[in-house]
């Protein structure tokens, strides 16, 4: 088998509406999910032994490439459902280029990439592998197609979405190099259900009038996330921005490369020590 190489695409919010507390003590989420082009790189070998990850990257320190990684628990799942197809090991080496625990699919995307790689090359049907990602965690499901899709229940019931205005939109990615704990966040939400996410009109209309109900608990703990919105927000040619899932990336949509290309590199004079990745739509 040739080495086999995966874009884990960075996952994005354009809203986030939290609902009312479900029995199984999680939350009731509606969402919007989009994608970048950009994200992690996974690659794979075919090796005789069992799985091994190597973990590199300008984000891999003090991740642990154990067992429990949700990319080597993606390929034992595979492996588990369906052991004639899948060999005995693969050697797998995670490229992390996004800040971890940083609201943009982190170990999700990973692990998705992962399955989406290695399913496609052993032509493992696609329910399948969208029913071992919801084992994985709520946001793996999305992660599998990385596309436009709204997400419902804890963002695993998902519903294509159709609009294609957003499609190689330009997009700029910030992160104060800070990490947000997401149950922290939940915990200091505050409880007030504001409502549906509208699902009329266009996509991006939708997002503008929705919400990010996590963005204002997110800011209270880390306040330095309200500095990177309110920086993204007055950069011309700005069309959307806000926070991404539970932080501490936030994001801008752009009405033009050069805009976006400025943008990035005024960030990089005004806020050198801040992560930035400049990227499109998917």
């Amino acid at each position: 088998m040739p080495k086999l190489t995966e874009i884990a695409y960075a996952k994005i919010n354009l809203a986030l509406h939290v609902r009312e507390k479900m029995p199984n003590g999680y939350h009731a989420l509606e969402t919007i999910f989009a994608f970048a082009k950009d994200g992690d790189i996974l690659q794979a070998e075919v090796n005789d032994t069992e799985d091994n990850l190597t973990i590199i990257g300008p984000f891999s320190e003090g991740l642990e490439a154990n067992k429990d990684n949700l990319v080597l628990r993606a390929v034992t799942a595979l492996r588990q459902t369906c052991p004639n197809k899948i060999p005995a090991g693969f050697s797998i080496i995670l490229d992390k280029r996004l800040p971890v625990a940083a609201g943009i699919g982190g170990g999700s995307a990973d692990a998705a990439a992962m399955l989406r790689m290695i399913g496609q090359h052993y032509q493992i049907p696609h329910e399948l592998l969208l029913s071992l990602a919801s084992n994985l965690g709520a946001d793996v499901p999305a992660c599998v197609d990385s596309c436009l899709v709204r997400g419902e229940g804890v963002g695993e019931k998902l519903t294509q979405i159709d609009d294609r205005s957003l499609e190689e939109k330009p997009l700029l990615l910030v992160n104060p190099r800070v990490s947000c704990s997401t149950p922290m966040i939940f915990k200091n939400w505050d409880g007030i259900d504001r409502g549906a996410l509208d699902s009329d009109g266009s996509i991006l209309g939708a997002a503008r009038s929705g919400r990010n109900d996590l963005e204002p608990p997110a800011r209270k703990i880390l306040p330095i996330i309200g500095e990177v919105v309110e920086w993204l927000q007055q950069q011309k040619g700005v069309s959307f921005s806000r926070m991404s899932g539970s932080g501490a990336t936030c994001f801008a949509l752009f009405d033009e490369i050069e805009e976006r290309d400025t943008a990035y590199k005024k960030l990089n004079i005004d806020h050198p020590e801040w992560w930035a990745l400049s990227s499109l739509l998917r």
